[in-house]
């Protein structure tokens, strides 16, 4: 794990008794978090992110999930929070790496230019310096930003977690500063059990502790009445990464850490053999719920989508067989898209290339596609940012419509799209998308 030397946190920041989950990068998604307060945690860290990121997101209100998302140009959603964690998630922002260990000077006035110009609290969190001294300099310097709390992961930058965690250091920051000290860097060697947070804190002389792995390996760690079944665990993590839409590589991702040590055992090599959200689900015995979770989440989309679509847009469209479909790159297979399989079924069929129609929505400027093949027209119902996406978006409802494969993760190979023909086409085409050049009007 790598680990950032500045973090600015906004939220409800009560740190006296209080236990705070900080999951590793990539975990700390909304699902997780989720789960962690059901079980007791107090407050929740989101996944570090970079700030310039963040400037080049926009805000989004998602009417469908209920969730507040910040999306990026590309369109993928880069941090989503929702009612049930106001006033108890922290937002994290950070640097990728401890360079600024390096650089008090920058550390304080980032950090001052944080506490002047946010209304939240400000949190930083540290590794410890090479010598006590170092560490107890940059503590005292950072506590006179006006941060209301430091935390500090108890080893140095080149300790990695099998290396031990210097309780003595922590609990000397904690005695040298007047601000609550959070401490952190325990999970492998001295948090085992909930009744461990407490001896923890007791330990480096802090109010708070920071839990990444121990609650990423179970996040019921933080139940007082102690620790859930793991399968038990695994299948609430499932429910609401299904309700939230989590991405399904994201998820996978938090479930073998959960299993860590029996990922090789039937129950991992299942979870490692699945690709999409459903197959996942299928696992854990929770398929069921997944598609009937995932069909009142399409028939809301829908309803939603028909309601903010622009009363001028696409009037005469009464023969357009259409779906709310929204084309995610990260779904499908390197090299191949829904437009070049659309493309050689039409060819294979002997029928006229597809003819893609898009037109601009002036409000906003997102794009509709429409797409006719064989005399039949078909469209997503979602709006999209790009040109391109919506145009593959078009050829998904197309491929759904007719029953044929679209190139999705887990999918069976189809034969349709050869890799000697994508090598060829992608030269012919600038090493662009083959179905790129099919007509437009």
């Amino acid at each position: 794990m790598k680990e950032d030397t500045m973090r600015g946190a906004v939220g409800r920041l009560c740190f006296r008794n209080k236990t705070i989950l900080a999951p590793m990068v990539r975990v700390g998604t909304l699902p997780m978090r989720l789960l962690a307060l059901d079980y007791g945690a107090d407050l929740v860290y989101c996944e570090e992110l970079i700030d310039m990121k963040m400037l080049q997101c926009r805000r989004v209100v998602n009417e469908v999930l209920d969730t507040v998302d910040f999306v990026a140009p590309d369109e993928r959603v880069v941090f989503r929070t929702c009612q049930q964690e106001k006033e108890r998630v922290v937002f994290q922002m950070g640097g990728m790496g401890a360079a600024l260990l390096s650089d008090p000077d920058k550390i304080e006035a980032i950090l001052s230019t944080l506490v002047r110009g946010v209304s939240k609290p400000v949190t930083c969190k540290i590794r410890i310096l090479s010598s006590l001294a170092d560490t107890l300099s940059l503590a005292r310097r950072i506590e006179k930003t006006g941060v209301a709390a430091i935390a500090v992961h108890g080893r140095r930058k080149e300790e990695r977690p099998q290396h031990p965690v210097h309780c003595d250091v922590i609990r000397a920051v904690s005695e040298a500063l007047t601000i609550p000290v959070i401490s952190n860097g325990g999970s492998l060697d001295c948090v085992k059990t909930h009744a461990d947070i407490t001896a923890f804190c007791t330990a480096t002389g802090t109010s708070s502790v920071m839990l990444a792995r121990a609650a990423m390996w179970n996040p019921s760690i933080f139940r007082q009445e102690g620790a859930l079944p793991l399968e038990q665990v695994m299948e609430q993590y499932l429910q609401y990464a299904v309700r939230y839409e989590n991405h399904a590589s994201n998820t996978k991702y938090c479930l073998c850490q959960m299993l860590r040590d029996r990922l090789e055992s039937p129950l991992g090599r299942q979870l490692h053999a699945a690709q999409t959200c459903t197959e996942i689900c299928d696992v854990f015995g929770q398929g069921q719920f997944c598609r009937e979770t995932q069909a009142r989440m399409e028939a809301r989309r829908s309803a939603t989508q028909s309601r903010s679509q622009d009363p001028d847009d696409l009037c005469d469209d009464t023969d357009v067989i259409k779906m709310a479909i929204k084309f995610d790159r990260r779904d499908y297979t390197p090299q191949i898209t829904p437009k070049m399989f659309l493309l050689e079924w039409s060819r294979r069929e002997k029928l006229a290339q597809p003819l893609y129609h898009t037109v601009q929505r002036p409000l906003d400027r997102f794009f509709c596609s429409t797409v006719t093949v064989a005399g039949l027209k078909y469209r997503s119902s979602v709006w999209d940012k790009s040109k391109k996406l919506a145009e593959q978006a078009a050829a998904i409802v197309c491929l759904r419509s007719l029953g044929l494969p679209e190139g999705r993760l887990g999918e069976q190979e189809s034969g349709l799209v050869k890799k000697r023909r994508r090598e060829e086409e992608g030269e012919c085409n600038g090493g662009n998308d083959p179905a790129d050049a099919t007509r437009e009007t």
